[in-house]
């Protein structure tokens, strides 16, 4: 029986060149880069080469509807929902413009293990009257729950939380934050930079109000290209802010003054589209799409239950959760000098990162085989006992 016969997802390996040169897990950072990603990127410049400005009326000026609605069976919502930015924080940014800080609904409410950036946004937003209230997790695993609905009340406005922990692969309970904010009026915006493409998705069905992430991990789509999904219903009473021309009803009609907003989703663009790197993205959302996350998640847990195994087996200490309904797509050990052993692990070509308080992380995919997994973990025991 061919390895192929037994897991057949290792048929998209020889999609992705950088894994004849290395043990590739990293890709809860950066996925590995699919060839068809060269083909479009190649696409764009021969567009841009032999089309010129006529690009705009042939394709250019629509990417960011064409790519967001290619991505939205992956997210679980409907196509026309999801806008395409440069990253999470104008993402987020945008959905702050969209309310307003007066006491006494002017509370934003998160867990002090949600990813940084985040936080410095929200705290720029201070400035325009909010409170960030910040719920203490009992240590860098877990948040918990029950602190952080009781910390959602009457005077909260939004909730943004982590559907993954980027720090543990923690599944945070996305249904139950969402009950509570909508039973007291709040909204939430679901950062599921850390789900989209290795864990299944149904964020309409969670009737999240907001929903962001990226392309640059799971979904192998490359940096420049992070998504915004606005629950259809709300979308047409919100006015975003922060907004550009690429919003407006009728752009080119170069209109001055206040901004005649387009239907979502151009309601909630910016400027300019970022076209080569939507262009780019297509392809990781394609490869994603046609496996099937489901599939994805099936091979995930294996692995990364491979991976907690030998990692208990060899005396670390493991910062993930070990139930597979509470894991995302990554494994973190904690080893003594983590940042030290991350760079001997790089060097000698396994290829994963480090986070502070954390540990080593490492994320297997659907492209990565068992053997890479014990070889890892075999490189990893060599570089600690060295020390």
């Amino acid at each position: 029986m061919s390895v192929m016969s037994v897991d057949p997802l290792l048929a998209w390996r020889g999609e992705f060149p950088i894994l004849d040169t290395c043990t590739y897990l990293v890709s809860h950072s950066l996925g590995a880069m699919p060839r068809r990603a060269s083909t479009y990127l190649q696409q764009f410049a021969d567009e841009w080469s032999s089309r010129g400005v006529r690009a705009w009326y042939e394709g250019w000026w629509e990417v960011g509807r064409t790519t967001g609605d290619l991505l939205a069976p992956v997210l679980g919502v409907r196509p026309g929902t999801i806008s395409m930015h440069q990253n999470v924080t104008v993402a987020m940014a945008i959905i702050a413009s969209c309310h307003s800080f007066e006491p006494p609904r002017n509370r934003i409410v998160m867990t002090d293990l949600e990813f940084p950036s985040n936080m410095y946004l929200f705290e720029g937003f201070r400035r325009y009257g909010a409170e960030i209230v910040y719920v203490k997790s009992p240590d860098t695993m877990r948040t918990d729950l029950q602190a952080l609905l009781d910390a959602i009340d009457e005077r909260t406005v939004l909730v943004p939380l982590s559907y993954v922990l980027f720090k543990s692969a923690y599944i945070q309970d996305a249904a139950a934050v969402i009950e509570k904010a909508h039973r007291v009026g709040a909204r939430v915006i679901l950062d599921v930079y850390q789900a989209a493409g290795t864990v299944p998705l149904e964020i309409e069905r969670l009737a999240a109000d907001f929903a962001v992430g990226g392309s640059v991990k799971w979904l192998c789509g490359g940096p420049g290209a992070g998504y915004l999904y606005v629950r259809p219903d709300l979308a047409p009473a919100l006015e975003p802010g922060i907004v550009g021309w690429a919003a407006h009803a009728e752009p080119f009609e170069f209109a001055r003054g206040a901004i005649a907003y387009a239907d979502a989703p151009e309601r909630f663009q910016s400027g300019t589209p970022n076209v080569p790197s939507l262009y780019s993205a297509r392809a990781g959302y394609e490869i994603v799409r046609e496996i099937g996350v489901t599939a994805i998640r099936e091979k995930s847990l294996r692995l990364t239950r491979r991976l907690i195994d030998l990692a208990k087996a060899s005396g670390f200490r493991v910062n993930t959760p070990e139930a597979d309904d509470e894991r995302g797509g990554s494994v973190i050990i904690d080893v003594p000098g983590a940042q030290a052993v991350a760079d001997e692990l790089i060097r000698r070509e396994v290829i994963i990162d480090h986070r502070p308080g954390a540990g080593i992380r490492m994320a297997p995919h659907f492209y990565n085989t068992a053997e890479e997994i014990e070889h890892a973990m075999k490189v990893l025991v060599e570089v600690v006992s060295a020390r």
